[in-house]
């Protein structure tokens, strides 16, 4: 996108986001999910069965894989509606943003209702303020019971409350902020790795080695130190810090996963590892992750977008994929070029080229994002989660960003 296309970006983002917040208005604050083929009674059964008998669950789920291609709307069959804590903080904090482009008072009146939300979808069955799924999560290692705090919801939850706070101090949201982060020490459990890098998985009383979630909860520690003044949770944090370094390759690409099984190179789950870097680089300096974090955009830029320059799912897929392209991939692209752009300029030409698309391709008649992009044609079933909110959230905070720009020059 040339200078001049960047200030008419700039310059529609307001409408574009004013009819966005006008579609959310009218249809409502819960919605159909990625997970809607999965999280009802069949598509969970036919889930466990495909990870315990390889043919016969491929052929379980073989349904909800070509609802999924083909006609996306199918989701309403297998399951409903439902509201998601992490598409709730997304909202929260697009709305601050969009306060802070536009000084609307309105749009921090929205921020705050949706902190109310989240103060009444967290998990309830925990001592300390946390979220996770409305639904049963069914993976490799088992099933995830719905209401399960999960650490890759609950940074999203502890951001939106601190963006908040900032704007608009209470002693209520600094209370939560610090119960989220006491939640993050001490029901989350570590499993070693290294003598100085240890791994946390998803959820309480669960072990695993997947990469973001080391990222997240090392991102929501040392941000809790800083901001909480709480140094003794550094400890915890780095350990947390050298997982996610020791496991990049060579080749500066993170696995999702270091369990032999799921070594997947993705597009959004490398914008969450290099998004929780950059804070973390932010807040401490570093040098470490600065490296890191060097390697990892020369990947990023050279193998997670496609010819058009826009997001694709994978390095290489390692499924058959049903989809070309991801809004939840370009709203992770958007908000990972806005973190690294100052120290990493070459981000500045991806940002625009996916802002352009974005604004070109992927906006609806009623001011909602289509989905994905798929084989052929689209698929056009709104889900905040998947991922409405992102991109809301993103669009706002280049917005937020572009106006802080101007006002400097």
């Amino acid at each position: 996108m040339s200078a001049a296309n960047s200030s008419s970006a700039a310059e529609q983002l307001p409408v574009i986001l004013k009819n966005f917040t006008g579609w959310l208005e009218r249809y409502g604050e819960t919605s159909w999910d990625h997970q809607s083929f999965y999280a009802g009674p069949f598509g969970s059964r036919a889930k466990r069965l495909y990870y315990r008998h390889k043919l016969l669950g491929t052929a379980a789920v073989a349904p909800m894989v070509f609802s999924e291609a083909l006609v996306p709307a199918a989701r309403r069959l297998f399951h409903q509606r439902i509201r998601l804590p992490i598409a709730d903080a997304h909202y929260a904090m697009g709305f601050a943003f969009l306060h802070e482009a536009t000084g609307e008072a309105a749009a921090l009146e929205k921020a705050v209702h949706f902190l109310e939300v989240l103060k009444k979808t967290r998990c309830t069955g925990y001592k300390e303020f946390c979220w996770g799924y409305p639904f049963d999560w069914v993976w490799r290692g088992g099933t995830i019971a719905a209401q399960t705090p999960l650490i890759t919801t609950t940074p999203y939850a502890f951001e939106a409350f601190l963006q908040v706070q900032q704007l608009r101090p209470r002693d209520e949201w600094l209370n939560i902020l610090t119960s989220a982060a006491r939640h993050a020490c001490t029901d989350i459990q570590d499993t070693a790795f290294s003598e100085n890098a240890s791994t946390c998985f998803y959820a309480p009383g669960v072990e695993g080695s997947v990469v973001n979630a080391s990222a997240y909860r090392a991102m929501l520690l040392v941000t809790a130190a800083k901001v909480l003044n709480r140094p003794e949770l550094l400890d915890i944090a780095a350990r947390n810090v050298n997982f996610v370094l020791e496991t990049q390759k060579p080749d500066g690409s993170w696995p999702y996963a270091m369990d032999g099984v799921r070594d997947f190179v993705d597009h959004f789950h490398t914008c969450f590892v290099m998004k929780a870097l950059a804070k973390i680089h932010r807040l401490n300096g570093d040098p470490r992750i600065l490296a890191a974090l060097t390697s990892g955009v020369d990947y990023y830029l050279k193998n997670l977008f496609g010819a058009d320059g826009m997001p694709r799912p994978f390095s290489k897929a390692p499924r058959l994929t049903v989809y070309k392209c991801e809004l939840y991939d370009c709203a992770e692209a958007i908000n990972l070029c806005l973190l690294l752009r100052q120290d990493f300029p070459q981000m500045e030409k991806t940002l625009k080229t996916v802002v352009g698309g974005i604004l070109r391709d992927w906006i609806k008649p009623d001011g909602s994002f289509r989905s994905r992009k798929l084989i052929s044609g689209w698929d056009n079933v709104p889900m905040h989660r998947w991922a409405q909110s992102q991109m809301f959230r993103a669009l706002a905070f280049y917005l937020r960003e572009e106006k802080l720009a101007a006002d400097k020059n």
